[in-house]
């Protein structure tokens, strides 16, 4: 199974080409436990909630694995990567148990959504500055280069950010189409 991870700045159409990709290739994709989290959390979140997140995130992706191991490719909503860039921007710091689980990590691609989408108001998100997001985006490339994580940059409008994405896909994989199941959300 081909593990591929979502990662980016807020609002840069992780969800969405996630979810486009496993319509694509008729699989799964894990959906990003921090929105779910943050929805319920009546105050504003902090440190610690962050770590709840990541390890909520990494037992949907572990299910998700473990539920479905014929499928060919998995699509991941941010993972660890995302919660170690969030811990250091929004606080400064690290949570160790991230940081330490961030290098085991084990996905065969990561897909870096580029911030050349327009910002979109979401209650939950916290950076419409287009240099701050620019900004957050260098700590992605940083910590992928980094860690020696293979990724590749995904940029267009609609269609042409999902061709894109599926063209780096075809670049790194080679598999079958026929192989594919059907895709929804975990």
């Amino acid at each position: 199974m081909f593990k591929v991870a979502i990662v980016g700045v807020e609002a840069t159409g992780k969800s969405t080409l996630a979810e486009n990709l496993a319509k694509h290739y008729q699989t799964i994709w894990v959906r990003e436990y921090a929105r779910e989290y943050l929805t319920r959390l009546d105050r504003k979140y902090t440190f610690d909630d962050v770590l709840t997140i990541a390890q909520g995130q990494q037992r949907l992706i572990t299910k998700a694995i473990a539920q479905n191991p014929s499928l060919p490719i998995i699509f991941v909503d941010t993972e660890l990567l995302v919660t170690h860039i969030w811990c250091e921007y929004v606080f400064g710091r690290h949570h160790s148990w991230i940081a330490e689980n961030l290098s085991k990590q084990n996905f065969d691609l990561y897909l870096l959504c580029n911030t050349d989408l327009p910002w979109e108001y979401d209650v939950l998100r916290e950076q419409p500055s287009l240099e701050k997001r620019k900004e957050i985006h260098k700590l992605y490339e940083f910590y992928l280069r980094k860690l020696h994580f293979p990724y590749e940059l995904i940029e267009g409008k609609a269609e042409q950010r999902l061709l894109s994405a599926v063209q780096a896909i075809e670049k790194h994989f080679k598999f079958s189409d026929k192989n594919f199941q059907n895709g929804d959300k975990v």
